[in-house]
């Protein structure tokens, strides 16, 4: 009993926790890859996306573990070093797959699910010892390049407009001419009442010049008193 109990303990020797810990450096590499995972989630969270810095970290984090134990399990006999880090595409994928989703004839969530994808290569390449700019990378692409289509009239992206009067009738006359001028069709519209207020609300993807000329022309029509735009929560 005693000897099935020492080689039942042996993988979680002291010793062979020195020598992970010590040689093969797995305690800075997991520090790095939650430190850029966190990087990458802290762009997210600024844009109040679902993916923020806890998830990004722990997915960076676990893929960088899983790489470190794939070649920990198969051990300095087994050529194969890779078997449980070539699952980390697959679980990923999963993962990613359940941040797209298809609202009102759009899909959203696809650059959520490709930064998951890349930050899980960024803890891969970390837990083989890779230190790279690879999360620098990712965090231009995400917040300067998003930056750069919206000013340059590149990308359209989702606004929701909320008028508020007290004439709803009129209110609808005037956003639908001023949809039907801009090209645009009106679909969704909500109305509720607070007070003596009217509300009318609804959404519209375009691009940012576009938006600048809807709201003008809203904000110049004397049966709206108030307009005020918000960003889409289900905006990528």
């Amino acid at each position: 009993m005693s000897m099935m109990l020492a080689q039942f303990a042996q993988p979680f020797a002291f010793d062979r926790l020195q020598q992970m810990v010590v040689v093969n450096g797995a305690i800075s590499r997991l520090l790095v890859a939650c430190l850029l995972g966190g990087a990458v989630g802290l762009e997210r969270e600024i844009n109040h996306k679902a993916a923020g810095v806890r998830t990004n970290l722990l997915i960076c984090m676990g893929a960088a573990f899983f790489t470190l134990l794939s070649a920990v399990l198969a051990g300095d006999a087994n050529p194969d070093k890779g078997r449980v880090a070539s699952n980390i595409v697959q679980g990923v994928g999963f993962l990613g797959a359940g941040l797209i989703l298809h609202n009102r004839s759009r899909v959203s969530g696809l650059t959520s699910a490709a930064s998951v994808f890349v930050v899980a290569s960024i803890g891969m390449a970390c837990g083989a010892g890779l230190y790279a700019a690879a999360s620098v990378i990712v965090i231009v692409a995400l917040e300067l390049v998003g930056l750069l289509e919206r000013h340059a009239n590149l990308k359209a992206y989702p606004q929701v407009y909320e008028a508020r009067g007290r004439a709803p009738s009129l209110m609808l006359e005037a956003i639908l001419d001023a949809m039907d001028k801009a090209g645009e069709r009106l679909t969704g519209v909500d109305q509720n009442v607070i007070g003596e207020l009217q509300r009318v609300s609804f959404a519209l993807t375009t691009t940012k010049r576009q938006h600048e000329r809807l709201r003008g022309k809203l904000l110049g029509e004397p049966n709206i008193e108030a307009l005020f735009t918000f960003r889409d929560p289900e905006e990528d």
